[in-house]
């Protein structure tokens, strides 16, 4: 259970097939094999143990790829850093998980020039830019061109394969302790309800910091299926990289999903070879679903639900077309529990709740987290019982299929009553003039939080708060229906496309 035996696999079965596809350049699992080997040979070279943290600050790449694969082919914990962080941030992850080698690329190079000095722990800073880095810099490339290659190590399956850190949009960002063996079990849970077929050609549309993007680039290693990047995410970009490498399988969150839909002069038809999106990371509204099923006809669209915590996806939902299944309430579901995952609804004792009744989502298997790196007492709060608590809000129904109602924290109690926000977003998201929408809960004298809805329109559309109030008043009680509306061009997002609801919530604070 190591995670370059997928690498070992693919270049046994076919050695030659295209294993990745960065702008023009392309490289085959023979080539790949070869630059993983030297690559940790030239990281063992300078120094670094196994156990010892790789962290790496970088773009989506090929090279990106051949680093993360080649950390744990040396026996190193892998450490991809958010690449939206400030210098601050990315200071405090390299000092909380003290990161022996920083490998930055050109495009984050004036981020990690500003970083503080105070790193005691850090040895190593290295460019994988083919250009001359600047000072204090040294260029991995000439380095991985002289190094010998070096005997896999095939870390045990117990063994710290990365630390991830949370998006720490509330205080700061824990770093989650994921081992060969956590991935392995959401790989295989993954890929036994959504077959990988090694004939894919995936576009990592997520980044490699996030475990969406590097579980995916994994599965396909495993598979022998081709990854092709795109440094960031820019809907005409991906659109035009779609088409020319006839991309075939997608998984994005649903902002993005929206953004390619609505990019001038977008034809579904420029892209026969897509057979399969794959979304999660945040609720889809049943509007933009309806729509992108309706512009790919012949495409499968699969929801998950997973986190950080897990190693990505423990439940996932393909989307059947038929019309009972499209008009039912199991369409905002998130599927059932996958292999070797076991869910369960608890209450505030812990305690498993009747079916369809609301509490917190629960976790347990061996795809989830060893823990938060030197938090203990973070650690011993997210688990019960060796039950890991989400910290989401859901309901599960009699025959199982799980309903992700929102984060707990993300709830409005007005009145009493309770608010899930995801609710409202997906009823407002119904009016033809709403674009997207965000919805938190701001304090009331009277309610204690009152529903705030932050709307960004269609282009060119128009709407009241008083017809957007009507409009909700149709779907749900007026408990849940905003008492006040604000208009923007723009929702913050994170770089792994989540709304920044805390963002959100501060700017209304001053």
């Amino acid at each position: 259970m190591y995670l370059t035996a997928g690498l070992h696999r693919s270049v046994q079965k076919h050695p030659d097939k295209i294993a990745t596809i960065t702008g023009e350049r392309r490289q085959t699992f023979r080539q790949l094999h070869q630059r993983v080997a030297q690559t940790a040979a030239a990281l063992r070279a300078l120094g670094l143990k196994p156990g010892d943290r790789l962290s790496v600050l970088a773009q989506n790449s090929d090279r990106m790829i051949e680093l993360l694969l080649a950390g744990w082919w040396a026996g190193l914990v892998v450490n991809p850093l958010n690449t939206r962080w400030s210098p601050s941030e990315v200071s405090y992850a390299l000092r909380d998980c003290a990161a022996i080698a920083l490998v930055v690329d050109d495009a984050l190079m004036s981020v990690a020039l500003a970083l503080e000095s105070d790193l005691p722990a850090l040895q190593h800073c290295l460019s994988l830019s083919e250009n001359a880095p600047p000072a204090g810099y040294k260029p991995l490339e000439p380095l991985v061109q002289a190094s010998v290659p070096i005997e896999d190590v095939r870390s045990d399956s117990d063994s710290l394969a990365a630390i991830v850190y949370t998006g720490g949009t509330t205080g700061f960002p824990k770093g989650v302790m994921l081992s060969h063996g956590n991935f392995w079990a959401s790989l295989v849970g993954r890929m036994a309800e959504n077959p990988n077929p090694p004939e894919f050609v995936t576009l990592l549309t997520s980044p490699m910091f996030h475990v969406a993007g590097l579980g995916r680039m994994m599965g396909q290693t495993i598979v022998g299926g081709t990854c092709v990047t795109v440094p960031v995410f820019q809907p005409g970009a991906v659109i035009r990289t779609m088409a020319e490498e006839g991309v075939c399988d997608l998984v994005i969150v649903p902002s993005m999903l929206q953004m390619l839909l609505e990019t001038p002069g977008f034809d579904p038809q420029n892209l026969p070879r897509l057979r399969r999106i794959l979304w999660g990371a945040a609720p889809i509204t049943v509007p933009l679903l309806e729509r992108a099923m309706a512009a790919f006809p012949g495409v499968d669209f699969v929801h998950v639900y997973g986190m950080t915590e897990t190693a990505a996806s423990v439940s996932s939902l393909r989307i059947d077309r038929d019309a009972e299944f499209l008009n039912s309430a199991r369409i905002r579901s998130a599927g059932r529990a996958g292999l070797s995952a076991e869910l369960r609804i608890a209450d505030e004792n812990g305690q498993e709740v009747p079916r369809g009744t609301p509490g917190e989502i629960w976790i347990r298997g061996t795809m989830v987290m060893k823990g938060y790196w030197g938090r203990e007492q973070d650690t011993a709060q997210a688990f019960s019982n060796g039950w890991l608590r989400t910290g989401d809000g859901g309901t599960m129904d009699e025959e199982g299929y799980l309903y992700v109602k929102d984060r707990i924290k993300d709830m409005i109690i007005t009145g009493g009553e309770n608010v899930y926000p995801a609710e409202v977003e997906d009823v407002m998201c119904r009016h033809p003039a709403v674009q997207s929408c965000a919805v938190i809960g701001v304090p009331h004298e009277k309610w204690g939080e009152a529903v705030h809805a932050i709307v960004v329109l269609r282009a060119q559309a128009q709407v009241t708060s008083a017809e957007l109030d009507a409009h909700c008043r149709q779907y749900m009680g007026a408990y849940k229906c905003p008492k006040t509306v604000e208009f923007r061009d723009a929702l913050p997002m994170t770089a792994a496309g989540k709304v920044q609801k805390t963002a959100l919530r501060q700017s209304l604070a001053k």
